[in-house]
């Protein structure tokens, strides 16, 4: 069988897009969405999504980690399947689909290369010593740090996520150094098992919890430089622990499209 199949990307973070409305696709097959994404025989990705049809919804994004399992929620992956939709003629500026957290709300501008995702409400920041622990639709471990350019961040990343607390259930590593304006971010991702170029909800979770650490409230604007880009971040907090209206924002472009047989 032939499968068509789209690359896109958001500031660095690549996925396999599959229109898969007819559900021509079997995405049960661990082996084969791990080949897929397989930068060496495969297409190549950081994931790949399925866009498929849901009864009140314009959409549904099931989507994959690159090891081949079922993924929690993916921020930049969530903007590039709606830039994929836009491209489709299913959507045209707004929408709202399905993810594996649930609903989310996204807008796309009129050249469709820049979106705005809703992402869910947080209620709860945790801490794990200096480190601020959360779920933004993933579970996130963020760190500050001084010197986060020379960091090994897939040694100390891959360290953390294997410890004694997260082995088992795994969380991502995000580690974060202020800047003049906003944060540099460098993410170790879990199901990638290696530092990516971009991390949606990662970038989610260090905006958050750095309103947290530095006791911000009312309405906020985070920049967040990685190392695809800039992404943007914006919310809500009264009281630094519980967050609404957030929304990620940044680039989402096709690369290139293509067959491969399956």
């Amino acid at each position: 069988m032939k499968l068509n199949f789209y690359k896109y990307q958001g500031a660095g973070n690549d996925f396999i897009m599959v229109d898969n409305r007819k559900n021509a696709v079997n995405h049960h097959d661990t082996k084969l969405i791990a080949h897929l994404c397989d930068r060496r025989f495969g297409i190549g990705g950081d994931g790949i999504m399925f866009l498929q049809d849901k009864p009140d919804y314009d959409f549904e994004m099931v989507y994959y980690n690159a090891d081949g399992q079922p993924s929690s929620m993916c921020g930049n992956g969530g903007r590039c399947i709606v830039a994929f939709a836009r491209y489709l003629g299913i959507i045209d500026t707004e929408t709202n689909f399905l993810a594996v957290d649930g609903s989310h709300h996204a807008k796309i501008s009129a050249s469709g290369d820049w979106v705005s995702l809703q992402m869910i409400d947080v209620n709860d920041i945790n801490r794990d010593g200096e480190a601020y622990v959360l779920n933004t639709g993933s579970p996130h471990y963020v760190q500050l740090v001084s010197g986060l350019k020379e960091k090994d961040v897939y040694h100390d990343g891959y360290a953390i996520r294997n410890n004694a607390t997260y082995k088992q259930h795994g969380i991502n590593i995000n580690f974060v150094e202020p800047l003049d304006q906003g944060y540099f971010v460098r993410t170790f991702e879990r199901g990638v098992e290696d530092e990516t170029y971009a991390c949606g909800t990662g970038v989610t979770a260090v905006a958050l919890a750095m309103a947290k650490h530095f006791g911000q409230s009312g309405k906020i604007e985070t920049p967040v430089k990685v190392l695809g880009g800039d992404l943007n971040i914006r919310f809500e907090t009264n009281d630094g622990q519980h967050f609404t209206n957030i929304f990620l924002e940044g680039p989402a472009v096709g690369v290139f499209e293509g067959e491969v047989e399956i």
